[in-house]
């Protein structure tokens, strides 16, 4: 394996780490080639669908997305969610204070008082 094929593949592995709001609502966040996601591959400036798994807890805007409906939905995988969806997600749970999201998902940041 060339050492170009190597970095690349190891690319391919890395993972957003988990977004976590400011209630402590968690959930991941994804877009890659190997993602339910629009576009279909890695690298690209901005996606307009985004997989997301296992949050912390129901929340009735990502119900609709759900992959296998009647499932856990702290255990399920909701693909190809809008971004602007996951964006409003964020949002509802006080914005995000860790974690990544992929390109073209503009999370709100928690309000200082």
């Amino acid at each position: 394996m060339e050492a170009y094929e190597y970095i690349n593949s190891l690319r391919r592995l890395a993972q957003n780490p988990y977004v976590v709001c400011s209630d402590g609502f968690r959930m991941s966040v994804q877009a890659s080639e190997d993602h339910y996601c629009t576009p279909r591959e890695s690298g690209c400036v901005a996606y307009t669908h985004v997989e997301v798994g296992f949050p912390s807890e129901a929340d009735p805007l990502l119900t609709p997305y759900i992959e296998c409906p009647g499932n856990d939905p702290t255990g399920a995988v909701y693909p190809w969610t809008p971004s602007e969806v996951v964006e409003t997600v964020i949002a509802r749970h006080g914005g995000i204070v860790s974690g990544r999201c992929p390109a073209g998902v503009y999370p709100s940041r928690p309000l200082s008082p």
